[in-house]
């Protein structure tokens, strides 16, 4: 169902030759169609949107399905018939409405999309009068969020819902953004065109050009910053649905980071309708997180805070980053007049824009936050770590797979694969920020690990063993069983297991030695002292507030930090031994008192009922104790 005649409904309306359009209204008529043949309609559509000047009552009522109408406004009553009243959900016995009940029913219709392509707010909460509204015109047939029945709201014109009565909405289980998300790509299209006129002019002001050629340019150039953009709105969406998911178990997270944009005095969350902190532990005790629309003006939020940081830094003039400002622009510039490309007015703004719109639609919005409160690090930092972390594990070829995969796999499975991913990149920024002398060289970081992680990531499955190969392998199962082609199955079932690579590869680089041998120790030491059940402990451990967070975190890298040590440490022993099994049997020797203290101790605490920062970090030392740091 949709509202209004114009551009943004008409155009809307063209958009796929699959929508059948039940019922629409606007300024004048009332149009029902109750079981539109896709084809006809849109034929239909399509004669009327090229008519100059047209209006619902142009439609040729011979093509409308049975029981379907054309009424005007000013009716007095409009007559309804089974076919109707089958369509719009109208309960029985109903045979005429006044406009103003029907619009509403329409409004409330049984449907997968409720489309607002005009001007007008139809929707609020129901904590919300009309007055609260202040839109007069449509107080007649405005609908609360949690009456809607459509499945998705779409909102293609500005402010057709009031942001509380999205909440209302999505509280329900509806799907809905905010309007700034769904128009996002016509602001992002005008800032595309800005940025090439500026190219361009600058080109015929030099000579380079016609201000013919010009605009013969511009006119061939329209079909791909379309892709580009709606590209950049599908990334937004993805966001959203990633963030909805995960919103329950970082209600925490987003709660700190709303008070600390209060407090930095770039957020007031009673202007945003953003929950305050009474009602965050209402929703806490309901296991809830915040809603889509909200997670949208959240996500917003950190991208303009974010974007304002960097543009401060060096960071938009590293010379690797030049390959985010080329992807901005069509490939015709970019093949035509790369200097000029290189040499934009604006190119800082681009690169940091492009740049905080990667990180954060693959991070998260609290990612930034989190690091930045876990480590201490800087927001230029924590994003150079993040985007070596996903270049080194090859996130955009992942995602890219994933976006595949639309429409063939189920999305809340794209979703999880999607969260695997980000996962395998944040636990990587964390090491780069703790790991490497900061603030990292893009680069060289790259350059440093890719290859030998891509090498170790290669032979996985064959060098698990207990635990770790039955996670991999629960994973694989399950994602094969879904639906998802085998490649990118192993690729995602290997992502827990492939973060280790850059411990491995950084230890090979120090020792000499090869990735692969150094990889074959390392997991094969997860398996016997039991690390990998340690870890998983550790992952169990809350995060209820900032120093729980903190606490487990630093317990986490501590046990990664000691595994990495004790893989050096066999594989020092071990020379001259060509297997694992070897190595470590010629470590245990020389450690065999110290050895079997630990071991008790380990086990002890792998049989406790309940684990805690307590006998985690005692578990913890024990490792530690296996360091040969006497030696």
């Amino acid at each position: 169902v949709g509202d209004m005649s114009g551009d943004v409904f008409g155009n809307g309306m063209l958009l796929s030759e699959h929508i059948r359009l039940v019922a629409a209204f606007d300024h004048r008529h009332i149009f029902i169609d109750p079981t539109p043949d896709a084809a006809t309609s849109y034929a239909e559509r399509r004669r009327l949107f090229d008519l100059p000047r047209s209006s619902w009552a142009d439609y040729d009522k011979d093509l409308l399905s049975p029981g379907g109408g054309i009424h005007p406004r000013s009716a007095k009553s409009i007559p309804i018939n089974a076919h109707v009243r089958a369509a719009l959900g109208i309960e029985p016995g109903v045979t005429k409405m006044t406009p103003a009940e029907l619009m509403q029913t329409i409004l409330k219709a049984p449907v997968d999309l409720l489309w607002n392509g005009g001007i007008g707010t139809y929707i609020k909460s129901s904590a919300e009068s009309n007055a609260d509204v202040g839109d007069k015109a449509n107080d007649a047939i405005r609908v609360n969020g949690e009456d809607l029945r459509a499945k998705v709201v779409g909102e293609g014109g500005n402010l057709g819902a009031t942001q509380l009565g999205r909440i209302e909405f999505a509280r329900g289980g509806g799907r809905i953004n905010t309007d700034a998300i769904d128009n996002s790509a016509g602001v992002d299209t005008s800032d595309h065109e800005v940025n090439i006129k500026i190219l361009l002019n600058g080109l015929v002001r030099d000579g380079d050009m016609t201000v013919k050629q010009r605009n013969k340019l511009l006119a061939e150039m329209t079909d791909e910053i379309g892709r580009l953009v709606l590209r950049n709105n599908y990334a937004q969406n993805v966001a959203l649905a990633n963030a909805t998911s995960q919103s329950p178990s970082l209600l925490h997270a987003h709660q700190r980071f709303m008070r600390r944009l209060g407090r930095d005095g770039d957020l007031d969350r009673g202007l945003e309708f953003l929950p305050n902190d009474r009602q965050i532990r209402e929703l806490l005790n309901a296991g809830k997180g915040l809603s889509q629309p909200e997670l949208a003006v959240l996500i917003a939020y950190t991208k303009i805070t974010a974007a304002r940081e960097l543009i401060r830094t060096s960071l938009p003039d590293d010379p690797h980053l030049q390959k985010l400002l080329h992807a901005y622009f069509p490939e015709q510039l970019r093949e035509q007049f790369p200097e000029a490309v290189d040499g934009h007015a604006l190119r800082r703004e681009i690169i940091t824009t492009v740049l905080v719109n990667d990180t954060v639609n693959s991070g998260g919005s609290t990612f930034l936050h989190r690091l930045r409160e876990e480590t201490g690090a800087s927001i230029e930092e924590i994003v150079r770590a993040q985007f070596a972390a996903r270049e080194i594990f090859g996130l955009g070829q992942v995602w890219d797979a994933v976006e595949a995969l639309d429409n063939e796999v189920a999305a809340d499975v794209q979703t999880r694969i999607r969260l695997h991913s980000r996962r395998l990149v944040e636990r990587g920024s964390r090491w780069l920020l703790g790991n490497r002398p900061q603030p990292l060289e893009i680069a060289e970081t790259i350059d440093f690990f890719k290859t030998g992680v891509e090498q170790v990531w290669a032979e996985l499955p064959k060098m698990l063993r207990g635990a770790d190969l039955e996670w991999y392998q629960s994973i694989l199962d399950e994602l094969t069983e879904a639906g998802v082609p085998g490649e990118l199955a192993q690729r995602v079932a290997g992502f827990s297991s492939a973060f280790p690579a850059l411990d491995i590869v950084a230890i090979a680089e120090r020792t000499g030695k090869d990735p692969l041998a150094v990889a074959e120790v390392y997991y094969d030491l997860a398996d016997r002292l039991g690390i990998t059940q340690l870890m998983d402990r550790i992952i169990e451990l809350p995060r209820a507030d900032r120093w729980q967070s903190m606490a487990r975190a630093s317990i986490r890298e501590d046990l990664y930090a000691a595994h990495a040590a004790l893989t050096a440490d066999v594989l020092a022993v071990g020379n001259g031994t060509s297997t694992p099994e070897e190595r470590f049997g010629a470590w245990e020797e020389k450690n065999a008192a110290i050895l079997t203290r630990s071991r008790s101790t380990l086990e002890e605490i792998q049989g406790s009922d309940a684990f805690d920062l307590a006998n985690l970090s005692v578990a913890m030392r024990t490792m530690r104790t296996l360091l040969r740091t006497h030696a």
